[in-house]
């Protein structure tokens, strides 16, 4: 029986678009439902083939860089007032 590893090197891009459909819609291409074995299966599958072919920002899970929107608002300092200091 091939490894992980083999099995992975062995996913052509069509392979892993069957996969990635089946993940998302819960079935298989003849209709037949993944169960949850194969559905974490295929997902581990699919992005362990992400991570040797695709860049970070195409792979699944992927949020960019990201800027705490909280940053761009300015807060009063109320413990220490500039007119309360002398």
């Amino acid at each position: 029986m091939p490894s992980f590893n083999e099995m992975i090197n062995n996913i052509t891009p069509e392979i892993y678009q069957s996969l990635k459909l089946a993940v998302e819609i819960g079935k298989w291409s003849d209709g037949g439902k993944l169960t949850a074995e194969q559905r974490e299966l295929s997902l581990q599958a699919m992005i362990a083939w992400e991570v040797q072919n695709l860049p970070e920002e195409q792979r699944t899970g992927y949020m960019g860089p990201q800027e705490c929107s909280s940053k761009s608002i300015t807060v009063p300092n109320i413990l220490f007032k500039s007119d309360a200091i002398h």
